[in-house]
């Protein structure tokens, strides 16, 4: 049956709808949103509602794009202050870690398909590509989980998590087309091209991502475009070119755009604030997008005979491999507690980018695909539930989570500086309580280094002077270069429950 492109947008444009609503409410439960998105498109899937997707090519070029962004976008947000005493460990457990993770989960499972469940058909080089798969933490899982969540972290390690999840998908991804291409070639492979192909990749990659990301901010300074709306395109579009570009080139592209994005994210360019927060938008409506795809791809019927197994093997890399991994690649770095590693261990999520690594083996038609898709979907799936929900639950038990800053974003007032501007601001709603120091601005205790710059009366703005007479029922922007002369201020005026917003 031809399905009409009206048809398509309606469809699409009321499951986007219906994620955001359901991701809202389950953020409110402590739910990953994630895990949400995978949910609705499972449940109006071939299986649920009835909407059959099977497309396996447009699915792989969906999860691509999605992945480019995310891994973009992530790059973007990175602070080069803040991962610089981590680049080490973060590196070591990017790549090395990778390998450990996937030699050990393998085996595992090779040994289970043999041994226990005889009736899954996965031979040792299958079980190593499955492992492969899997053998990655998931970007948009952790960026996802540990920023929706305002998951304030000890010790630097929110940017080795970070760090990690946005670099090791490239090597995971070399791996899993390593053993596609292994498992084609039949009883003979060239490991020694293998190897230096690997390499030879990540290389480029990581090359041509830092002298691309640096190209890029020459020109987006350069070019003088009358609207100012097309600077968050033409961000976009740099990264999605880094991307293709690398990819021609012989190198990893996913590595390339990541480093891009940190070159460009700690640079000076026109428009900086919108494009990022353009990006930022556009990386979420990309993780909605590549959620719901491969949740539509997913048949639940499908799952059952591989239930069991596939659980088994995600308490395995949970229990096991992760903190096996994790502990061996850390060996250096004493400075490194016990309960940071064990942490460390925890945030092993796996989410979408394993199931896009396990489309690769269905598009190049490997034997055993389907059963390999349907694994590492029931191990994302334990992962985004099990670990996903227990973060902060985890990060306080072990006495790694400080108590979050009172942050807020403005109510009434859309004010945003430039990031090189060190400053904190706040919104004070006016009170009679408020009012018993004085009625004029003048009167106010403020504290030096902090000002009241902008009134909001009723639905008017209005800049203040010493001798305005405030209402109850007003509005004042108040700024300071001092998160210490806000709280003062707060003080002196009676408030005790304060927020601000912190321009870093």
């Amino acid at each position: 049956m031809e399905v009409s492109t009206e048809l398509v947008l309606l469809i699409g444009s009321f499951l986007f709808f219906v994620s955001m609503v359901v991701g809202k409410a389950g953020h409110k439960f402590g739910v990953p949103v994630l895990l949400l998105f995978l949910l609705v498109g499972m449940i109006f899937g071939g299986d649920g509602f009835g909407v059959r997707f099977e497309n396996i090519q447009i699915a792989q070029a969906i999860g691509t794009v999605c992945l480019t962004v995310i891994l973009f976008s992530g790059g973007l947000d990175t602070k080069f202050r803040e991962i610089r005493p981590v680049i080490k460990p973060g590196v070591i457990l990017a790549t090395l870690g990778v390998f450990i993770t996937a030699i050990i989960t393998g085996v595992f499972t090779w040994w289970l398909s043999e041994q226990v469940y005889t009736g899954m058909g996965v031979g040792f080089l299958t079980a190593m590509l499955l492992a492969s798969t899997v053998s990655s933490t998931d970007s948009a899982s952790v960026f996802g989980i540990l920023r929706s969540k305002g998951l304030i972290l000890k010790n630097n390690l929110r940017p080795l998590l970070e760090l990690e999840s946005g670099s090791n998908d490239p090597l995971a991804y070399m791996l899993t087309v390593t053993f596609i291409s292994i498992i084609h070639s039949g009883n003979n492979p060239n490991y020694v091209m293998v190897a230096a192909n690997i390499v030879i990749q990540l290389v480029v990659g990581a090359l041509l991502g830092y002298f691309l990301g640096k190209f890029a901010v020459v020109i987006i300074n350069r070019i003088r475009m009358d609207n100012t709306s097309l600077y968050p395109v033409l961000l976009l579009i740099t990264g999605i070119f880094i991307f293709a570009a690398t990819y021609y080139l012989k190198g990893n592209g996913y590595l390339a755009v990541y480093i891009a994005g940190l070159v460009i994210g700690n640079s000076k360019f026109a428009h900086k604030r919108t494009s990022m927060s353009f990006m930022d938008g556009f990386a979420w409506m990309s993780q909605i997008l590549l959620f719901l795809t491969l949740g539509l791809l997913v048949n639940p019927s499908e799952l059952v005979p591989v239930l069991i197994p596939g659980i088994l093997i995600a308490l395995f890399m949970i229990f096991i491999a992760r903190p096996i991994t994790v502990y061996l690649c850390l060996i250096p770095f004493r400075k490194i507690s016990f309960r940071e590693k064990a942490y460390i261990s925890w945030v092993g999520l796996r989410g979408a980018v394993p199931i896009i690594f396990a489309i690769l083996p269905l598009a190049a038609g490997v034997p055993g695909a389907r059963t390999i898709f349907n694994i590492v979907f029931v191990i994302t799936i334990v992962s985004l539930l099990y670990q996903g929900t227990s973060l902060p639950i985890v990060a306080k038990w072990l006495g790694l989570a400080e108590k979050p800053g009172n942050y807020k974003s403005f109510e009434d007032f859309d004010v945003e500086f430039s990031e090189e501007i060190k400053s904190a601001m706040t919104e004070i709603s006016i009170t009679e309580e408020t009012l018993k120091h004085g009625r004029n601005l003048m009167e106010m205790p403020l504290p030096d280094k902090t000002l009241a710059v902008m009134v909001k009366r009723g639905e008017r703005f209005f800049v203040p002077t010493g001798q305005t007479a405030l209402q109850d029922g007003d509005k004042l922007l108040v700024i300071s270069d001092d998160e210490e002369a806000l709280k003062e201020t707060y003080k002196n005026i009676g408030i005790s429950n304060f927020t601000y917003q912190k321009n870093n």
